[in-house]
């Protein structure tokens, strides 16, 4: 491996002949879960601070023991600061970015920043903290990393945390996969993040969020069925306004639905929180002029 400043790394990793370089020694045992996750931030920490390590001109400067991801990174960040390395040059402005990443972390009383997202994870880390929140029924917003490298790398920084995914509840930090594994295990994590509300609550509320609301196979701007297009021709022909539910985003809605209404198919179309019918009955009723006053309320 070759020194920053042209020295060159030698043997197991233990001696550079670059003097004014630094070297991290990592000790870890396979049979161990932790040292997972501290590899992983080792190799973040890696990326980030090539220069750096707790042996500087063959002394030691540093110690610590045990899986201390955050410690870890405290330590990392002081030694990298004190030396005499240029800055990067790909810097952000600060202010700016530590309102965004507030924002973000207090978009949802529950957010998981992870990669990927819930319903196709990028990572073995993110796949397991998505089953484990659904298992305990938690409600959760998420925000895919990889989709914004600024966010990424800016909140490592801003939370103290280098690695993927991060659980934060009211904007405060819970912390990565091996904490919310040891509060399962501690029967914590019920009591720390907030339940999501029962199906048919869920449903109820759906169906009341407007005075008309349809539950379709895409929405307004674009059908995904031929009967959820040919209802949304109807609907937009009488001048009443509506909103649309896609049940293709939601399977736990597009299945309840159908138990809550006793009604196996879609489209449906609700008037008040009450079912009016599918695309049969829409089109019976506007037959005999009576969809524009159910519509409207007034039958």
């Amino acid at each position: 491996m070759e020194c920053p400043r042209g020295g060159v790394l030698k043997g197991a990793g233990l001696g550079w002949t670059c003097p004014s370089s630094l070297l991290v020694v990592h000790f870890w045992a396979p049979w161990a879960p932790q040292c997972g996750q501290m590899n992983d931030v080792m190799a973040e920490l890696a990326r980030e601070h090539p220069q750096v390590s707790f042996v500087k001109n063959s002394q030691k400067m540093d110690r610590l023991d045990g899986a201390h991801a955050p410690e870890l990174t405290k330590k990392v960040q002081r030694h990298a600061s004190s030396g005499s390395f240029p800055p990067s040059g790909n810097e952000h402005p600060k202010e700016d970015l530590s309102l965004r990443l507030k924002k973000l972390t207090h978009a949802a009383r529950c957010m998981l920043f992870m990669k990927g997202t819930p319903q196709e994870p990028r990572c073995g880390f993110s796949k397991q903290m998505v089953e484990i929140l659904n298992k305990h029924n938690i409600q959760f917003s998420s925000f895919d990393v990889f989709s914004d490298e600024e966010v990424r790398q800016g909140l490592k920084t801003y939370s103290n945390w280098p690695t993927y995914p991060q659980l934060y509840v009211s904007g405060e930090l819970i912390g990565g996969l091996d904490i919310i594994k040891e509060l399962e295990a501690s029967k914590e994590l019920d009591t720390i993040c907030p339940k999501a509300p029962k199906l048919e609550e869920r449903l109820k509320v759906l169906t009341n969020k407007a005075s008309v609301m349809l539950f379709m196979k895409g929405n307004k701007q674009e059908a995904k069925c031929g009967f959820s297009r040919q209802i949304l021709e109807i609907l937009n022909s009488t001048g009443v306004e509506y909103e649309t539910f896609d049940i293709l985003e939601d399977e736990e809605v597009r299945q309840g639905l159908k138990t809550y209404s006793n009604w196996p198919t879609y489209p449906q179309l609700y008037v008040k929180g009450e079912l009016v019918g599918g695309l049969d009955i829409v089109k019976e009723l506007k037959e005999n002029g009576e969809l524009l006053p159910i519509l409207k309320g007034e039958n």
